[in-house]
């Protein structure tokens, strides 16, 4: 059983930039031993090469994967688990911080609806096949943990997105699903909600300044200080808010 004190094997989506790159970084600086999942592998070793990180069979390791991908395909996340616990003897932490955004409203354009499907795809299947694939590995450590990247529009719809937060609303409640079903074998959630958030997919946001907004650093210190709590300690849900909100 790992204690929380301890290095432990985490498995990470998305980590090819914003968000995942930052808690991918931040996770190996303390020691963990990563498992990346990226649909491009080739671009993320070199990107980790410039940045003085190399894959070894000590700390790092690179694995095709999409979140988009069935489970019989090769880059699937049930093939990327196996490769992982083959490697390191088991898998006991995974953050999926694939995601995309559409701008999908409620009467969305003829023709959208592939989008949203997409969307919805990533945004919750993504994460909970890979939570599916993961989840025997989970309950074998005895001290398993999940961090999810939410998002504040899982807890609230601002503007008109409505796609995108129906997306985050279920993934959401999936968190709430898992730490259910996890909890007597020691599996921990954590549904970490950020607001806006200095990375592509906030590019376009002129309303606020970008460094006013949560920075991928800090949420990845974040989330590295919440895989050092024990079990007793965990939070479930987790605001960052960069702009004062009502009730959050």
């Amino acid at each position: 059983m790992a204690s929380a004190s301890s290095q432990r094997t985490v498995m990470v989506s998305g980590a090819s930039r914003g968000i995942g790159l930052a808690v991918a970084l931040n996770l190996l600086a303390e020691g963990h031993r990563l498992s990346l999942g990226v649909r491009d592998p080739a671009a993320l070793r070199h990107r980790l090469q410039q940045l003085g990180w190399s894959e070894d069979a000590a700390s790092l390791s690179i694995h095709p994967y999409d979140a988009l991908a069935a489970p019989d395909q090769p880059n699937s996340a049930e093939t990327w688990v196996a490769a992982t616990a083959e490697r390191w003897g088991g898998v006991e932490a995974l953050v999926p911080s694939a995601g995309i955004l559409s701008r999908a409203r409620v009467c969305y354009s003829p023709g959208e609806e592939a989008e949203i499907a997409r969307l919805l795809d990533v945004n919750l299947m993504g994460p909970w096949r890979l939570g599916r694939a993961a989840w025997p590995q989970l309950q074998a450590c005895g001290d398993g943990r999940l961090v999810m990247l939410v998002s504040m529009s899982g807890k609230r719809v601002k503007g008109r997105l409505a796609a995108y937060g129906v997306s985050k609303f279920a993934l959401l409640g999936l968190c709430q699903a898992m730490r259910n079903e996890g909890w007597e074998s020691g599996i921990r959630v954590t549904a970490l909600c950020p607001g806006w958030v200095n990375t592509a997919m906030a590019a376009a946001v002129s309303s606020i300044d970008k460094q006013a907004m949560t920075q991928p650093e800090d949420l990845a210190a974040t989330v590295a200080h919440l895989l050092s709590l024990p079990a007793s300690a965990v939070p479930f849900e987790l605001a960052v808010n960069c702009l004062l909100e009502s009730g959050s």
